[in-house]
C-alpha cells in the first residue's frame, strides 16, 4: 500500500503548514502528494510552489475541474508542471458538480461523460505532440468553427515538447459509468467514499472498462488512490464522534437535495434512510442533531479508526480491496510520520 498526502483546497486562508506537510511526507516515505480545487485556490499553483522543494515524490492534483479550463489549457499546466518536476505529475481530473459548475464556471454540465471522454482525448493529443491538435467536438471544437468563429483558426501543437508523452491522468469518479469510463480511458481512478465492503461492486465497474475495445490498461497495471482518513487513536469512539459532522455535511450539505453525488454514493452503501434524515435535518439548519444522526459504521465505512494493530489489519483490508494508495490528510508533521510508521512499517 501506498500513501499519498492529501493537501486538499483552500479555505479562507492558505494552510500555515503546507511546506512543512510536504516536505515531512517525502521524507516519511510518502509517494505523492496531492492539491485539490473548488471554488477558491487552484491546484497546480501549490504543487509548483511547494513541490518545488521536494525531489522524489509526484505532484498529483486531485481533482481539478475540467470546466475550469480548456483541454488544451489544461494539457499547457500538465507538461509545464511535469517539466518542472523532472517527470512526476499525476494528472487527476473530475467534473464536479453542477453547483460549481453552472453557478461558479458559467457552463451547462450536460453530458458529464462525454465531455470527459473528449477532453481526455484532446490533452493525450497534445502531450503526444504528434501533429497539429483538432477535435471535431461537439464539446470542445478545435479549431473552433461554431457561432462567432471568425475562421481564422488554425490547428497548433504545443511549442514546448512535453517531457512524457504519457503523463498519467486518474479521473474522480463516483458512479458506474464514470468508474467503467476510467477504467476504460485513464490509468487510475481517485475514488472518494471507497467502501472496502462493495469492492465486487467497483470490479463490476471496473472490468467493464478494461474489456472495452482500446482500454488504456488492465487491473494490473491500473491505479486506484482512495480517499481515507486514517487515524491511530486508542479513543476510538471519540474520534468517530469527531468526524461525523464532516460526513454530515457531505451527505447532506453538498450539491442540491435531488443532485448530490456524494448522498447517492453512501445510498449504494446502504444508507439511504440515514441520507434522507441527515439531508433533512442539514438543510433546515439543524447541523447538530445532523450529525448525530450519522451512525458509527456510517463513518468506518469509509475511514480507518483504531489503534496500530486495527489501523494494520484496516490497511490490509483495504489493500486486498484492490487499493493501492491511501489519500491521507494529516495536521502536523508527527502526524504525517505516525502514519509512515503504521502503514508503511
Amino acid at each position: 500500500m501506498e500513501l499519498g498526502l492529501q493537501l486538499g483546497y483552500w479555505g479562507a486562508q492558505p494552510p500555515a503548514n503546507g511546506p512543512e506537510l510536504v516536505t515531512a511526507a517525502e521524507a516519511a516515505g510518502f509517494d505523492a502528494v496531492f492539491a485539490a480545487e473548488s471554488w477558491g485556490s487552484d491546484a497546480f499553483t501549490p504543487l509548483a510552489w511547494w513541490g518545488s522543494a521536494t525531489e522524489r515524490v509526484r505532484l498529483g492534483t486531485s481533482v481539478v475541474q475540467i470546466s475550469a479550463r480548456t483541454p488544451t489549457s489544461c494539457a499547457m499546466h500538465a507538461l509545464t508542471l511535469d517539466h518542472l518536476s523532472g517527470g512526476r505529475h499525476i494528472l487527476g481530473l473530475g467534473v464536479s458538480g453542477p453547483q460549481v459548475v453552472e453557478g461558479w464556471y458559467g457552463q451547462p454540465f450536460t453530458k458529464p461523460l462525454a465531455r470527459t471522454r473528449e477532453y481526455v482525448s484532446i490533452i493525450r493529443d497534445v502531450l503526444a505532440r504528434k501533429e497539429p491538435v483538432t477535435s471535431a467536438g461537439p464539446h470542445y471544437p478545435l479549431p473552433y468553427s461554431q457561432e462567432g468563429a471568425t475562421g481564422l483558426g488554425k490547428p497548433l501543437k504545443p511549442i514546448t515538447h512535453p517531457l512524457r508523452p504519457d503523463i498519467p491522468i486518474w479521473l474522480g469518479a463516483e458512479g458506474p459509468k464514470n468508474v467503467a469510463l476510467t477504467a476504460e480511458i485513464a490509468d487510475g481512478w481517485l475514488a472518494i467514499y471507497y467502501s472496502p465492503r462493495l469492492a465486487p461492486m467497483y470490479n463490476e465497474w471496473l472490468d467493464e472498462g478494461f474489456a472495452r475495445p482500446g482500454a488504456r490498461r488492465t487491473r494490473e497495471d491500473f491505479e486506484i488512490a482512495a480517499t481515507c482518513q486514517v487515524v491511530v487513536t486508542d479513543d476510538r469512539a471519540a474520534t468517530i464522534a469527531g468526524m461525523k459532522p464532516v460526513t454530515a455535511l457531505y451527505v447532506g450539505g453538498m450539491g442540491a437535495p435531488e443532485l448530490n453525488f456524494h448522498a447517492q454514493v453512501y445510498r449504494r452503501m446502504g444508507y439511504g434512510e440515514v441520507v434522507d434524515e441527515v439531508t433533512e435535518l442539514f438543510r433546515s439548519g439543524r447541523k447538530d442533531e445532523a450529525a448525530a444522526a450519522i451512525p458509527d459504521e456510517m463513518v468506518t465505512e469509509t475511514m480507518i479508526v483504531g489503534n496500530r494493530d486495527e489501523v494494520r489489519a484496516g490497511v490490509k483490508r483495504w489493500e486486498d480491496a484492490g487499493v493501492t494508495m491511501l489519500l491521507v490528510s494529516c495536521r502536523d508533521a508527527e502526524h504525517v510520520q505516525s502514519l509512515a510508521d503504521v502503514v508503511l512499517g
